[in-house]
């Protein structure tokens, strides 16, 4: 299985707490109300849902905040990840959030009104939303959540990849341009998205391999901290192969940059995958695709930093999950405004891991996919994963985005699901829409 994940338990919640779920849509372009709360918590609100998990908590009037996840499976001890609230009377000035240099200004200023004289400002993020990660203790972090120009602090945690099932297959491409079985041994595409920028956040690419033909370049490296973003474990490189490989890619002419966030255990931190979230929103070039091959337990930063790479004008496809479940207990699978995709076989199936439910908004082929190695030049690695279906449709997405270059994300989305090919996907799952890819628009 290969979608990459957070270490901690999709079930695992605060004592006495239901699960936290959101359903994405009641049809394909309707949008939730609790993810809209969510929104609004992040401007200022202070509603059910920003209080929905609550693993810390103070007495009244003692000054302390609550900390979001304190007690979750993979939870780093003394390291937070503080979201800003950007209205209101208790938001700080907006031009103060401008820029990486003013949140970093901005954080140190909080650590000082805290009396956090021992913490360390460790990232900012000024573009998917306004925040930054410290190392701090407990109750320094409980200080910093109760201010009033903070919405909330989650603990920060460990981002890793599912297991992979490597054998040798390939079909993907071959299902995606026809309506029907049986395939035909052909893939046929109008254009190559050649004018359109992939971004590929994920465990690195190997950008000098011939599969990408010199289109493949790095943005940034949040594991090193450096301009290279290698790839050392494989999954980027054959999610980037899948998106826009000359061989094995959907879009075949589209031009790949690399946002390294995970490491060569296919791991990472939350605060570095949000970092490559906040990277990609700052940094896109439009028009763009982004491919995010991740996912985990519910959260609402994951979710808010993704909604922002689509608020800045980027088309996000997201991989399902990996578990057999609802797409809905899990993010950023749970955001309505990215392309959520589940996978399936060569038999038009739903492949047996995928997640499936109201958060799904398209099948796409995800068992035993071909694509690029990471460690050969030459070499191809096949896979299985909802992080192989996911960028089939990053790829898609870039393809029509090649003949509308000025789609919104909302209008990509809604060309794909228009477009898709319905009722042919057998055991889809509760909930799941009927739809499997389609790239001839």
């Amino acid at each position: 299985m290969c979608t990459a994940r957070t270490e901690q338990s999709p079930h695992a919640r605060p004592k006495g707490l239901a699960p936290l779920q959101h359903k994405k849509r009641t049809n394909r372009k309707s949008r939730i109300v609790l993810v809209g709360a969510a929104a609004l918590m992040l401007l200022g609100g202070t509603g059910a849902l920003a209080g929905a998990l609550e693993p810390t908590d103070g007495p009244p009037g003692d000054g302390l905040g609550q900390v979001r996840g304190a007690d979750a499976p993979g939870a780093i001890e003394g390291e937070y990840i503080v979201v800003m609230k950007e209205s209101g009377k208790a938001a700080p000035d907006a031009s103060l959030l401008r820029s990486t240099e003013s949140v970093r200004g901005l954080a140190e200023s909080l650590l000082e009104e805290t009396e956090a004289l021992g913490a360390t400002v460790e990232r900012t993020y000024s573009t998917a939303f306004k925040g930054f990660s410290v190392r701090a203790d407990e109750t320094e972090a409980r200080r910093l959540a109760a201010l009033p120009s903070v919405a909330y602090v989650e603990q920060n945690g460990v981002e890793r990849g599912d297991d992979m099932t490597q054998i040798n297959a390939t079909w993907g491409l071959d299902r995606v341009d026809q309506r029907d079985l049986p395939l035909n041994d052909q893939y046929a595409h109008i254009t190559g998205g050649g004018n359109v920028r992939a971004y590929v956040v994920d465990s690195g690419v190997s950008v000098s391999y011939p599969a990408f033909t010199g289109r493949a370049s790095n943005g940034w490296d949040f594991v090193e901290d450096d301009a290279v973003a290698q790839d050392c474990h494989g999954h980027g490189t054959h999610v980037a192969g899948t998106v826009g490989g000359a061989v094995y890619g959907v879009a075949k002419e589209v031009k790949i940059v690399a946002v390294r966030v995970l490491n060569c255990e296919n791991r990472g931190t939350t605060a570095d995958v949000l970092a490559g979230y906040d990277w990609v929103a700052a940094n896109a070039q439009l028009p763009a695709v982004a491919n995010v091959s991740i996912g985990g337990s519910a959260s609402d930063t994951k979710d808010d930093a993704v909604r922002g790479m689509v608020e800045a004008g980027v088309t996000v496809a997201v991989s399902a999950g990996n578990d057999d479940r609802e797409a809905c207990l899990q993010s950023p699978a749970r955001e309505p405004d990215v392309i959520t995709v589940a996978a399936t076989t060569a038999a038009d199936a739903r492949w047996g891991n995928s997640n499936y439910g109201d958060c799904v908004d398209l099948f796409a082929p995800g068992h035993l996919i071909e694509s690029a190695d990471y460690d050969d030049p030459d070499g191809t690695a096949v896979w299985s994963g909802t992080s192989m279906a996911a960028p089939h449709v990053t790829g898609a997405a870039a393809l029509y985005l090649a003949e509308h270059p000025s789609a919104t994300p909302a209008e990509v989305t809604e060309a794909l699901l228009d477009g898709s090919t319905e009722g042919r996907v057998t055991d889809a799952g509760s909930g799941s829409p009927n739809r499997l890819l389609y790239t001839r628009f």
